[in-house]
């Protein structure tokens, strides 16, 4: 739905000013701080290979800049006006930010600096700190010349080094160079990465000509770029060499923190967590073997063979989580297993990229979690999310089918933009082809129809809640559907026979839910500078730029709608109940940042109703169930992938402990959370479990 993912780049680009790794610093050779004044640089925003915005800079002379930063990718998308000043080392002296965010809400931002003195203020936060003189601000929206701007103040800054305001540090080192070409004119361009944004490194790409001072040529992700214009041909190339660094520095990360144990690994003395029947089993012992659930002993049972024990005295295993609607990075892949999580399902990416990544991890050349992809599909239409397929009629629907079902797919995703009268005719070759069909359901097209033409899973719990709300020509492929369900979900009544006969269709067609129910909550409750309910109780422990992107609300709540908004939050938790006691399968997905997002789902579950182990249950068993791996994880079973994960306390009685993540094991390797969370630059949640080596 949106974050975290490039395809829904649509929050990715204010987060990609949040970043981290750790970073080497060089000996600073003194850097030429700013571009030619009195010039102005037209980018262009691509979206899978289409014109989606602009970014315009204008040099005014004396350090002035004025920045326009816009696009529309999926319907949404911001609109930011910067005025900008920049001093002699390369400094902001004063930025001031308005304009719209992604999902409507306003943005006034400004921050000065004078003597010494810095000040900010934003519709989230207001601060000030004295004796700054080289402290570096971090915008919460700001378009991509603010991330040309900090690397060239950070270029010319003792040790490539700056602190960073409000808090935290930031460090850039130079990656590599490589030519560009546009219509017989050549250039060079130069890779950084500056860390201590938030949980990886964010790259940009700055011209290495001397004359152009270090300008910005771009930035570069999967299926999306913003590059100088005239200069965009050479985005595919450039990613290309970014990937190549980025797994560089991945692959050192897999080599350093994951433990392969002696010949046999035993996790001693420990309670477990049977999935299958929602309760807590043992204490045992629980012996792996060659990446799979060898035995399950009584504890303390003699040892037939030298073995790495780790002592699971008063903490609980669990089978690895599932999170089932991801869109998956390199980066999110690594803090995925951090939190625990040993599958994701992936809702929707760039396809090669996802192939590409998948090979990776499963070849241990980067940490995380088994990867089950979900085939995209898209209908063309201006409102288009660009990713996977976007088709134009049935014929080619069933091509791109084809491509999933040859390349081992076995569940397809249709997007906002199909049309109502496709979705049976798509499902139904599909089904043929044994795939499983989930989405959004398409504009001008009800849940009921939909699963009537064949869905198998329902994405998102508004998607759900707008079959009672939705009018003949309301378009849910613009803002209205999150607006519609704010204003007017808190109507809705339970128990009307609407509801009821609808929750039985479910029930009849077996059609399952994947709710997403953090997506909502801090849409529809939280004001601006207020913490995001959904991580409030992680937020100390992020870097400081995420932490404070999480006091802003992309929604616009207002004095006006606050009330109606959490009374329809309360609905959308009540209505989740009803579905899942009436028999409505649940699976577990949270669509933003990975590991955290999912911890707060299930206990957004206990909320709505569901017990500790209910929820545990949606988020291994059903899991393993709905992604079609069943048979191979997904529970603590002798012959199973040993996908498990140790953690501090017991969820079952109290399911925020599933936050304490000791040890995550992903087919036999163990890593342990809290060096895991360190490298990413994120205070650990639990110590390391004791491991020794013993011989019987």
């Amino acid at each position: 739905m949106h974050h975290h993912n490039f395809f829904h780049c649509l929050r990715r680009l204010s987060l990609l000013l949040l970043a981290t790794g750790a970073v080497a610093a060089h000996a600073a050779a003194p850097a030429k701080v700013a571009p030619a004044p009195g010039s102005t640089t037209q980018y262009v925003v691509l979206s899978q290979d289409k014109v989606a915005g602009k970014q315009v800079v204008q040099r005014l002379g004396g350090g002035r800049l004025k920045v326009e930063f816009s696009y529309r990718d999926n319907g949404r998308g911001p609109d930011l006006f910067e005025d900008i000043s920049v001093g002699p080392t390369g400094q902001l002296e004063a930025f001031a930010a308005t304009g719209k965010s992604t999902f409507g809400a306003p943005i006034d931002e400004t921050f000065t600096r004078s003597g010494g003195r810095a000040e900010w203020r934003s519709k989230a936060d207001r601060g000030s700190r004295e004796a700054v003189a080289s402290a570096l601000y971090v915008p919460i929206e700001s378009s991509v010349e603010l991330l040309a701007i900090s690397a060239r103040a950070l270029l010319a800054a003792p040790g490539r080094k700056l602190a960073a305001l409000p808090n935290g540090q930031l460090a850039i080192e130079r990656l590599t160079e490589a030519p560009v070409t546009a219509n017989g004119r050549k250039g060079r361009v130069a890779l950084y990465a500056i860390s201590g944004f938030g949980t990886s490194p964010a790259y940009v790409w700055l011209w290495a000509d001397k004359a152009a001072n270090n300008r910005l040529f771009g930035i570069v992700m999967p299926a999306f770029s913003v590059t100088e214009s005239g200069w965009q041909g050479n985005a595919d190339a450039l990613l290309k060499l970014q990937v190549a660094e980025e797994s560089r520095t991945l692959q050192r990360m897999a080599d350093k923190l994951a433990h392969r144990g002696a010949n046999t690994i035993v996790i001693r003395n420990v309670r477990w967590f049977d999935s299958e029947q929602a309760r807590l089993q043992g204490p045992s012992d629980v012996h792996v073997y060659r990446g799979r659930i060898a035995a399950i002993f009584p504890a303390n049972s003699a040892l037939s063979d030298s073995s790495t024990v780790v002592d699971g005295s008063g903490k609980t295993l669990l089978p690895g989580l599932f999170d089932m609607h991801t869109h998956t990075s390199a980066w999110d892949s690594v803090l995925h297993i951090a939190g625990g999580v040993t599958s994701v399902r992936d809702m929707g990416n760039d396809n090669a990229y996802l192939n590409e990544l998948k090979s990776r991890v499963d070849a241990g050349q980067s940490i995380g979690p088994h990867i089950v992809p979900t085939g995209y599909i898209e209908g063309q239409s201006p409102f288009s999310s660009n990713g996977g397929f976007v088709i134009k009629d049935v014929a080619e629907g069933r091509k791109a089918i084809d491509w999933y079902a040859q390349h081992g797919y076995r569940q397809i995703k249709l997007y906002n933009s199909i049309r109502p009268e496709w979705v049976p005719l798509l499902a139904a070759y599909a089904h043929q082809r044994g795939i499983r069909v989930s989405g959004h359901i398409p504009a001008f097209m009800r849940a009921e129809e939909a699963v009537r033409a064949g869905f198998d899973e329902i994405q998102h719990i508004n998607q759900v809640v707008l079959n009672f709300l939705v009018k003949k020509d309301d378009d849910t492929r613009t803002l209205l559907r999150f607006y519609l369900v704010g204003d007017n979900a808190n109507q809705l009544d339970l128990e009307s026979p609407a509801v009821k006969d609808f929750i039985k269709l479910l029930v009849d067609k077996k059609t399952s839910i994947d709710p997403t129910m953090t997506a909502f909550e801090a849409m529809f409750l939280q004001r601006q500078g207020a913490p995001n309910p959904s991580f409030r109780m992680v937020a100390a422990n992020l870097p400081p730029g995420i932490s404070r992107n999480w006091l802003t609300n992309s929604m616009d709540v207002t004095d006006k709608n606050a009330e109606p908004f959490r009374k329809s939050y309360e609905k959308l938790l009540a209505l989740l109940k009803m579905m899942y006691d009436a028999g409505v399968p649940l699976v577990a997905g949270s669509d933003d940042i990975a590991g955290f997002t999912l911890h707060r789902e299930l206990e957004l579950y206990v909320m709505a109703g569901l017990t500790p182990a209910q929820a545990l249950q949606v988020a291994t068993w059903n899991g393993a169930k709905y992604s079609l791996v069943l048979e191979r994880t997904g529970s603590i079973t002798v012959g199973k992938d040993a996908d498990l994960i140790l953690v501090d306390g017991d969820p079952t009685l109290n399911i925020s402990d599933v936050r304490k993540v000791s040890m995550t094991m992903r087919g036999g390797v163990m890593y342990y959370s809290a060096d895991v969370y360190d490298a990413l630059g994120v205070k650990p949640f639990a110590a390391k479990p004791a491991v020794t080596v013993e011989k019987p």
